[in-house]
């Protein structure tokens, strides 16, 4: 399928063929997946890798754990 778009801003344009270039793939590809994903269209599921930087670094901290254990308590009054 073939579609004309006109009115493209010129932020657009230049954000897409950054994009493009940057990931060595054609303008038209980008532009294909960035309808789809804002459509909600794509086929893909959307891995995001922004926190693996914090994935396996937990540290036990017993002052911590402390401070927060009045967050477990219930206040039997506030849920009758």
């Amino acid at each position: 399928m073939q579609y004309t778009i006109r009115g493209i801003s010129d932020r657009v344009d230049s954000v897409a063929r950054e994009q493009a270039a940057r990931h060595h793939r054609s303008l038209n590809g980008v532009l294909v997946d960035a309808l789809e994903k804002g459509l909600g269209a794509g086929t893909e599921t959307e891995l995001f890798h922004d926190m693996d930087d914090l994935a396996g670094t937990w540290v036990e901290d017993t002052g911590f754990d402390e401070a927060v254990e009045a967050f477990d308590a219930v206040d039997e009054k506030l849920w009758k």
